[in-house]
């Protein structure tokens, strides 16, 4: 059985996030998205709010797992009984910067492997700080994420400017 971690911030998720994940529940038999408690990041949403919105929307498929994790990545797929991290690529510097990371990865453990899924074209520009960022300024994202998504973004805007975005 091949199974796979899809590790990441996911602060919100997306459409380009959902989009992958579908795409790599096609792929594996089992596939992880996994929430990463990462110290150097400032995060609007808590890791149970980011598990809860992952959640609502991966209910349908079965293949997928929702959890989180601590530390390094590497040992986090020990645990997990796997070698295999998913990511998704939008463009060529995103490339660069998870070769860098897959490299990485692997000098700690010859044994992971990293899988590429290029986004789909109507995703390419899309990343969870320029979400967080629009709807901070009062603008309309129901494109970008699924409509529960862009409530709970607008009420955490709401709670932390006191004001309706």
């Amino acid at each position: 059985m091949k199974r796979a971690v899809y590790p990441g911030t996911f602060d919100p998720i997306t459409n380009g996030h959902l989009d992958v994940i579908k795409r790599g529940s096609i792929i594996f038999d089992t596939l992880i998205v996994s929430v990463g408690r990462n110290p150097l990041k400032d995060t609007l949403f808590s890791v149970k709010e980011r598990m809860e919105m992952i959640l609502d929307h991966v209910k349908e498929l079965k293949n997928v797992e929702v959890d989180c994790f601590d530390g390094m990545l590497v040992d986090y797929l020990k645990k997990q009984q796997t070698n295999i991290i998913l990511r998704g690529i939008r463009t060529v510097s995103d490339f660069e910067h998870e070769f860098q990371r897959a490299l990485t990865n692997r000098a700690m453990n010859k044994e992971v492997e990293t899988v590429f899924v290029m986004t789909s074209e109507q995703y390419s520009f899309l990343n969870s700080t320029l979400i967080r960022e629009a709807v901070s300024l009062g603008g309309s994202v129901g494109q970008f994420v699924p409509p529960d998504v862009e409530r709970r973004l607008k009420e955490k805007f709401k709670h932390i400017y006191g004001k309706n975005s």
